[in-house]
């Protein structure tokens, strides 16, 4: 029996794929073997000995110490894609609220109502002409990363009849394949940045990304260029922001995450955290989260994780050893040596890297005794070793 710990209120559906005769789930579980979680964050959370994985319910990661539980030979998943659609619609949304005064128009209404002595019909028809904007049709857009949520809203644009250009240098066969071949993926950043009227940016945030739109950048954009950050807070330079809207280079900003900068800043559209606030996303969320746990504690098989390779395997033997262990020389070489100084035969392997690290599935036969674990774990580069049985 596993035990999995939820820190957030994951969605029964997701919760529905734990099959409860293998999976105790609960948020008063100790000594967990899981957690599933959403935005709780466990930079400050005592992880037991007992924890080998955490599914994130989302994409970001920033709630989770990644290189402590790396370190700790914990896996790491998150849910690349299954929110992808709701924060495609949501850019939609976006980039009518950059064009058009919407969300102006309708807080003036509104103000324009409260007074009984106006007659709000003929009101707006004299006042509308402050809340006027540029259609999309025929303007260009920027798109940076090509990843699920990107492709999306490139197909999307399109369908606007907009031209679209995309950057991502590390764009994968698979997004690639999911693009429409009327997108122009551009390999120079500037190029894109100088070329269109509406920039959107759908990348990870992590070290080196932050504050990616940043003064020089946002200097790189044309004129009054509207800009579109449904990703993450910290992949926007705020000061700079401000200091392009304040000037007018920047022309409208919207933004997914508000602070006490940014929210009252001239010409930001600040919407609370809604990208993915959708029943449809916090299933396919959940799902998805569920699912990789299931797999990884039952079989092994790592998808989806932020620190580890993607590695699966079928079983080809009643036994088998999960190793991971740092990415150095001879880590895999003294695995298959102490197995084999313990009588040990290796059936099938798998072992791929990631950066630093690496894990490696062995089917083996006969079983693996306690004492062959511990002279695994007696090499300082493995880090962790777990037996489970078919």
């Amino acid at each position: 029996m596993y035990k999995i710990k939820t820190m957030n209120k994951i969605s029964p559906v997701g919760l529905a794929k734990l099959d409860p005769a293998l999976f105790e789930v609960g948020e008063d579980v100790e000594n967990e073997d899981g957690i599933l979680v959403r935005s709780a964050k466990l930079h400050d959370y005592e992880f037991p000995d007992s924890l080998l994985a955490i599914a994130r319910a989302g994409a970001g990661t920033n709630n989770i110490p990644i290189e402590r539980c790396s370190e700790a030979g914990i896996v790491v998943f998150n849910t690349p894609g299954a929110n992808a659609n709701a924060v495609k619609e949501l850019v939609l949304f976006a980039l009518l609220a950059a064009s058009r005064d919407v969300m102006g128009g309708y807080e003036w209404v509104r103000e324009q109502a409260k007074d009984p002595s106006v007659d709000v019909a003929a009101a707006v028809e004299k006042g509308k002409s402050a809340f006027v904007g540029p259609e999309l049709y025929r303007k260009s857009i920027g798109i940076i990363g090509l990843g699920a949520i990107g492709a999306l809203v490139a197909n999307l644009a399109l369908s606007l009849g907009m031209d679209v250009y995309g950057y991502d240098p590390y764009l994968s066969v698979d997004a690639a394949l999911r693009l429409d071949r009327h997108v122009q993926v551009v390999k120079d950043l500037n190029q894109l940045l100088q070329t269109c009227d509406y920039i959107t940016i759908h990348i990870p945030c992590t070290d080196e990304t932050k504050h990616f739109l940043n003064a020089e950048t946002i200097g790189c954009m044309k004129d009054g260029v509207r800009v579109l950050n449904l990703a993450r807070g910290e992949l926007v330079d705020d000061d700079a922001m401000i200091e392009a809207l304040e000037s007018g280079h920047v022309a409208k900003y919207v933004t997914d995450f508000p602070n006490n900068k940014i929210t009252l800043a001239k010409n930001v559209v600040a919407l609370p955290h809604l990208g993915a606030s959708t029943p449809e996303s916090e299933e396919n969320c959940a799902v998805m989260a569920a699912e990789e746990m299931s797999d990884f504690l039952i079989n092994g098989n790592v998808v989806n994780s932020v620190n580890l390779p993607r590695v699966e395997m079928p079983w080809s033997s009643d036994c088998r050893l999960c190793v991971i262990h740092r990415n150095v020389p001879a880590v895999l070489a003294n695995i298959t040596t102490a197995l084999s100084d313990d009588k040990v035969n290796v059936e099938n392997m798998t072992d791929k890297s990631r950066g630093e690290y690496a894990y490696s599935l062995l089917d083996v036969n006969p079983g693996v005794t306690d004492d062959s674990v511990a002279h695994l774990l007696s090499d300082p580069d493995i880090l962790r070793v777990r037996v489970i049985s078919h």
